[in-house]
């Protein structure tokens, strides 16, 4: 293949892939009492303001591998009114993007007191990202292509995500839209830019219970299930998170499964067409001591075609501030702070 043909190619598969993952990618930050990141209408469903750091590397011996950072904090003010902001920055290869996302939701509460927890909320964030392709050595100095520009393309756009969820005593669902606005961008500021799809639409979906045996430990299964509206792919995760509370604080951690409901096709020693669905296993811990939390997150790719068998690290630090008197009474760990 001529080395420039292969530079375009290269290109427009390197922004396909980048702008696939438009606004924050969901790995398993809500797993590390984190849902706010996912879901706009928990800012300010628990009773003390949070805020929550993560640093996410995938693949230490890959160079330029994945890498993501966010930086969140919501609360509430007055008896229905949450808000909320988010900071991240997406690394890939040679795509990158940075973000920021403002939040409102309302809580409506249908509890006879605020002991008894029954709450539906509504939220919405409002984004305005940047995306960065690095383009730059790629071309042949000695014999330069028009169509490769030596220099870093950005390109700036907004987005808007809305969300509903319900808590009810021990039970909770969450709905989200991700990416409602049309947004259509061009990849190279050129005479023949490559055009991308004006619907980046997601939709995720979650739902779980926790309950006590006990006085020993709290178990919380759940699952969360996303979509995309363009490319039609799907997947789907089965959580299964246990609680441990202790003198110093509250000791938790679990496991989730993640598994693509699409096949993607590879060909093996070039003979034969097979198809395997993306798989993750992701195993976490984590700890609430006093206002302060500590979680670590570890996920590994169990296919049998992979760019590296290295796996996918997380680190998770809170803290919780301003926290009203009154809790609900119930085993609710996302809406009661410790």
């Amino acid at each position: 293949m001529n080395l420039k043909i292969f530079y375009v190619v290269f290109l427009a598969l390197v922004f396909q892939f980048g702008f696939s993952q438009e606004g924050i990618p969901i790995y398993s930050d809500y797993l590390s009492d984190n849902l706010y990141l996912v879901h706009p209408a928990m800012a300010g469903a628990a009773n003390a303001n949070k805020i929550r750091l993560t640093a996410r590397k995938q693949w230490f011996d890959v160079d330029n591998a994945p890498s993501l950072q966010t930086l969140n904090l919501n609360f509430r003010t007055g008896d229905k009114s949450g808000w909320g902001g988010i900071l991240y920055r997406d690394e890939n290869g040679r795509f990158s993007q940075t973000g920021f996302y403002a939040t409102y939701a309302y809580h409506l509460l249908f509890s006879r007191d605020r002991t008894d927890l029954n709450m539906l909320s509504f939220g919405m964030s409002a984004g305005f990202i940047q995306s960065n392709l690095d383009l730059r050595g790629l071309d042949d100095p000695s014999d330069p292509d028009p169509v490769i520009l030596d220099r870093v393309q950005k390109d700036f756009y907004y987005n808007v995500d809305v969300g509903l969820s319900y808590n009810f005593l021990e039970w909770y669902a969450h709905f989200t839209v991700k990416n409602i606005l049309p947004t259509t961008r061009d990849t190279f500021n050129n005479d023949t830019p490559v055009q991308e799809s004006n619907n980046q639409r997601r939709y995720v979906f979650s739902l779980g219970y926790l309950f006590g045996i006990g006085n020993i430990l709290s178990l919380e299964p759940s699952i969360l299930y996303q979509a995309t509206d363009e490319t039609k792919e799907s997947t789907i995760d089965a959580n299964l998170k246990a609680y441990k509370d202790f003198n110093f604080g509250t000791l938790w951690g679990g496991i989730s499964y993640r598994r693509s409901l699409d096949g993607a096709e590879f060909s093996q020693n070039g003979t034969s067409v097979e198809s395997q669905q993306l798989q993750y296993i992701t195993p976490f811990v984590g700890v609430n001591y006093k206002k302060w939390l500590v979680g670590y997150t570890y996920s590994y790719q169990s296919n049998s075609v992979v760019l590296s068998d290295g796996g996918f690290h997380q680190i998770t630090l809170g803290y919780d501030f301003g926290e009203r008197k009154e809790r609900w009474n119930c085993k609710c760990p996302a809406v009661n702070s410790k």
